[in-house]
């Protein structure tokens, strides 16, 4: 891995090198060297630039085009975590503008701060696919939100499919937080973004192998292409899934 910063004067040096902590420690983690990268200075702020390069063996590489009809729809984890943070970052940040002198309220939202602030890579997947011996037909990471990265996912395949809203794993705190800010909870999942979990595909053989493999969840199926991706809802209700997640050259949420 090599990392490019620009740094502007309003950054000191003991923050530079707190970030470059935090840095170390993701290398340690998930065994990745930092080998350099350029540092130079900026006028707007602060400019992070990373490049990661591996290596893999054919056979195991999995792609985004690769479902097939009737293929099981899967996830790990729980989704709409990590929306649900930023919704009380935001919250506490508005209060913090009104009155600097008020403390943020942060208790009991420990598991949603935690999902938005320090992100968790599912690397524990390679070792398990491995030892239950399954290969998914197609993956992608949920960092814009469950429906836009289905629709990637599709669309890459030439496919449809069917989301369960029934299906959709959420912690129970991301729920009584969703209904807090008087949002429903399967927009959390659905648009929220930034979770990154991942989605993939199985065949339907291997089903036994997954049913029981702790935090990985069937949401749905693949269908064909002409039938759509669509939301089967809690009561029955078949709606066209759409990505309302973030669109990075709009700078706004994608339609």
């Amino acid at each position: 891995m090599t990392i490019s910063i620009a740094v502007s004067n309003r950054f000191s040096l003991e923050a530079i090198e707190e970030l470059y902590r935090g840095i170390h420690m993701a290398c340690d983690k998930y065994n990745v060297d930092l080998v350099g990268g350029d540092t130079s200075s900026s006028v707007s702020g602060l400019l992070i630039s990373v490049t990661i390069t591996g290596e893999a063996a054919r056979e195991e590489i999995v792609y985004r085009n690769g479902a097939k009809e009737s293929d099981l729809l899967c996830v790990t984890g729980d989704l709409g975590g990590a929306y649900a943070g930023l919704l009380i970052l935001e919250r506490e940040k508005q209060v913090f503008k009104a009155n600097p002198n008020m403390q943020p309220e942060l208790t009991g939202y420990d598991y949603v701060l935690a999902r938005q602030l320090k992100p968790e890579a599912r690397t524990d997947l390679r070792n398990i696919f491995k030892e239950i011996g399954v290969l998914p037909t197609s993956m992608i990471d949920i960092s814009d939100g469950l429906a836009s990265e289905t629709l990637h996912l599709c669309h890459q395949s030439n496919t449809g499919c069917r989301i369960y809203e029934e299906k959709i794993p959420m912690d129970e705190e991301t729920r009584r937080l969703a209904l807090e800010f008087n949002i429903i909870p399967t927009v959390c999942a659905l648009s929220g973004g930034e979770d990154y979990e991942l989605l993939f595909t199985v065949k339907q053989i291997d089903y036994d192998k997954i049913r029981n493999v702790p935090n990985i969840t069937v949401i749905g199926h693949i269908t064909a292409s002409g039938d759509g991706q669509n939301l089967i809802t809690s009561d029955g209700q078949t709606v066209k899934l759409t990505a309302q997640g973030w669109d990075a050259f709009n700078k706004k949420l994608a339609k």
